[in-house]
């Protein structure tokens, strides 16, 4: 049966710092593009993100160097691969370029790096065909048309209700009030949660890829580990009951029967359930903040919004383009190889930067600009691309669809009152705070 839930979630030893903690705490004061050489670019450093300062870096690197090498000391050889047609290149071989390592960026193969962050017997998005396949198809009903067609008047319902109890003409917080009930319900929902503990899922989703820190989301990878196995307990209440039920149509029903995965251990269905509750809380929360937050900085496109609300249906993909909620995917090499003329060696990692293809000036015209009426909008890599791509996308899209045309029947504007407080990440790409005011009609 393999390592027990408590071996795979204990440290090796002590303390330590994860790549991307290493490189948050070693550049809190990360110089404009401008200002380093191009060698000295890394745009790993969260601080980047949380400052949202990050586009000029990224501009250079797709200028000057679209496959561009770092190396730092506990992650080893890495490459930040920047334009559009190159991550859709390693997005599409995965037999080169493989997610069987993991997908953020990690200890260098081989190396003794705490259990808890190896792959080992990984979740579907950290696997290869065959195995990536066959655990894909034990959830994909859920989000599969005809139960997209079930869901929409409850996500309808569930959005009207939230939406006429907002305040209107006092500051309230989008994230937390709007972004994130309505996301942890959908959850809720998806997995058939116990809805008052739904927020366990928020909390659960935070933390996954938090960066310790003081005052921070979690302050040590102590309090992260003791949290994860807090997410294990419940979750293991959870699938003693189902597994003791017929087959239903919530997530974890599916994990705990579904052929390809009914087998696996507590700690490896882990590993599903927390991608599942990112990919359906973070990202979809983040584009509905950043929704809000879009349209204010682009006044105009919220006007030709307001004037045309039939340009909703253009406007979802265009804030998904122009939000990118997750930053990035990795891949590692299996072989020798060679990309835009770079030799990758094998066992080097990729960072597929999303936030940069998205923003491929040879694709996206001003692709740092909202266009609502953009008309290849539905072109962009949020989803990513290949066998990964993000199989709950049309769930995204129908929530944000349902919210937007609800929003646009009962409000003459939402405002924002100040910049967003965003979350120091690389990888998850969100907000923790917008204030705004809403105004009814």
């Amino acid at each position: 049966m393999g390592e027990t839930v408590a071996e795979q979630l204990k440290p090796t030893s002590g303390e330590f710092r994860t790549p991307e903690q290493e490189q948050a705490d070693a550049g809190r004061d990360v110089p404009a593009a401008q200002e380093l050489a191009l060698e000295d670019i890394n745009p790993l450093n969260a601080n980047l993100f949380c400052e949202n300062r990050w586009q000029g870096h990224f501009e250079r690197l797709r200028k000057e160097d679209p496959v561009h090498f770092n190396e730092i000391e506990s992650a080893g050889r890495y490459w930040s691969v920047t334009k559009y047609d190159d991550i859709k290149t390693v997005s599409s071989d995965w037999e080169t370029f493989s997610s069987a390592e993991g997908i953020t960026l990690g200890f260098p193969v081989g190396s003794p790096a705490p259990t808890f962050f190896r792959p080992g017997n990984p979740a579907f998005i950290a696997q290869d065909p065959p195995g990536q396949t066959e655990q894909r198809k034990a959830v994909r009903p859920s989000v599969a048309p005809r139960n997209l067609t079930r869901l929409e008047p409850l996500i309808r319902e569930r959005t009207c209700e939230l939406l006429d109890s907002l305040p209107e003409g006092e500051t309230f917080d989008w994230v937390d009030t709007v972004s994130i009930e309505l996301t942890t319900a959908m959850l809720a929902t998806l997995f058939d949660f116990p809805y008052e503990d739904r927020r366990k899922l928020t909390r659960w989703s935070d933390i996954v890829f938090a960066i310790p820190q003081p005052g921070g989301v979690v302050e040590s990878q102590t309090q992260k580990r003791e949290e994860m196995m807090e997410c294990v307990s419940y979750f293991s209440r959870l699938w003693d009951d189902r597994r003791n039920r017929p087959e239903g149509n919530d997530l974890v029903s599916m994990l705990v029967h579904g052929e390809a995965t009914k087998h696996m251990v507590a700690a490896d269905h882990l590993g599903n359930l927390l991608l599942l509750i990112v990919g359906g809380n973070d990202t979809t929360r983040n584009t509905m903040s950043g929704s809000v937050y879009a349209l204010n900085k682009f006044p105009e496109q919220y006007a030709l919004l307001m004037a045309d609300h039939g340009l909703v249906k253009n406007f979802v993909p265009e804030i998904i383009r122009w939000q990118t909620p997750l930053s990035y995917m990795r891949r590692t090499a299996t072989r020798n190889c060679e990309l835009a003329g770079k030799p990758i060696q094998k066992h080097d990692q990729l960072l597929m930067w999303y936030v940069s293809g998205n923003r491929d000036e040879d694709v996206f015209e001003d692709g740092d600009a909202l266009d609502i009426e953009r008309p290849n909008a539905n072109r962009h890599l949020s989803f990513g691309h290949g066998t990964h791509f993000c199989m709950g996308s049309r769930l995204a899209e129908l929530q944000l669809r349902v919210l937007w045309e609800e929003i646009l029947q009962r409000f003459e504007k939402i405002e924002v009152q100040e910049e967003p407080s965003r979350t120091l990440s690389s990888f998850v790409k969100g907000y923790t705070r917008l204030p705004v005011v809403v105004t009814r009609k």
